[in-house]
């Protein structure tokens, strides 16, 4: 009678559905979609930024809107926010409850795409193997093209329409952002100003195993800086990518780097072609990198 009644309970609980898998671990979540590299910055390096995606797939709501907003940060570090205009936007910064980004923001995403508008998406279920990712719900043939802001204007439909206190909070959002500009002639760097002292943040596209060992060959060699009144700080590891830091003159801008990077590009490639073994002094100093080293998500 007991052993009957256990086989009848284990055959009622085999026709229950089974509990998802969770989401696996990606250590490049956004490999192989349309400027990687920015992709990444996006989320871990730029503070007030967006880009506009073009939204597709089975999965997407019927009737949901062609386009989003990939955004760093919303206001109270919201995941997501359907606008009264019907505009979306996905905060990528807001955390991650998987080891795959790209299958968490599509959660994100296809959520807000959901809400009805003028209504924030607070929290979201945790993403599971089943989730969609990002390369499920948008057009891999639209463009990805970063617009770095000064502040968090982009939060709202007209700043005008804030009331006092809203206003107050957008100020103070703003005052806290930290000065970044792009690059010219060069993909995925960004210079910032953080207090007194200037930085330049790079984001590589090639794995970081590839990419330290080519900043190693150049730090051996004393190559790795850009220009006189710089240095190599270090790299962080973001997204299976490598972002090498550098300390910068803090009396020069953003443009005035542009033909350091532009020359630096051109010795890192060089050492990227380079087959042979690293030297002794540039183990070493691939291990100094190493040990400076920081994982980001």
């Amino acid at each position: 009678m007991g052993k009957a009644s256990r086989r009848s309970r284990q055959s009622a609980s085999g026709q229950r559905a089974a509990t998802p898998a969770p989401a696996p671990f990606v250590s490049r979540p956004f490999e192989g979609r349309t400027r990687e590299t920015d992709r990444v910055a996006l989320r871990e390096i730029l503070p007030a930024a967006t880009a506009t995606v073009r939204v597709t797939g089975e999965a997407v709501p019927e009737g949901a809107a062609g386009t989003a907003t990939i955004a760093t940060v919303l206001p109270l570090a919201w995941p997501g926010l359907h606008r009264t205009d019907g505009q979306v936007l996905v905060a990528t910064q807001s955390g991650s409850s998987t080891g795959d980004a790209s299958r968490d923001l599509a959660q994100v995403l296809l959520a807000t795409l959901a809400a009805e508008p003028g209504s924030p998406v607070t929290s979201t279920p945790q993403a599971t193997a089943e989730t969609p990712r990002l390369q499920d719900v948008l057009d891999p043939s639209a463009p990805f093209e970063v617009t770095v802001h000064e502040g968090f204007d982009f939060w709202v439909e007209d700043v005008a329409d804030l009331d006092e206190e809203g206003r107050a909070s957008l100020e103070r959002a703003n005052a806290v952002a930290v000065p970044t500009r792009p690059l010219s002639g060069v993909t995925s760097a960004y210079w910032c100003r953080i207090g007194e002292r200037t930085h330049l943040r790079w984001v590589l596209p090639q794995d970081e195993d590839r990419a330290t060992d080519a900043l190693a060959r150049l730090h051996a060699g004393h190559d790795s800086g850009l220009g006189e009144g710089t240095r190599l700080l270090g790299a962080f590891r973001a997204c299976g990518l490598l972002v090498p830091v550098w300390d910068l003159d803090p009396t020069r801008e953003a443009a005035d780097y542009e033909g350091e990077a532009g020359a630096w590009l051109k010795r890192y490639d060089q050492a990227l072609a380079a087959t042979e073994p690293l030297t002794a002094e540039e183990r070493r100093a691939r291990a100094g990198l190493l040990s400076r080293q920081v994982t980001l998500r």
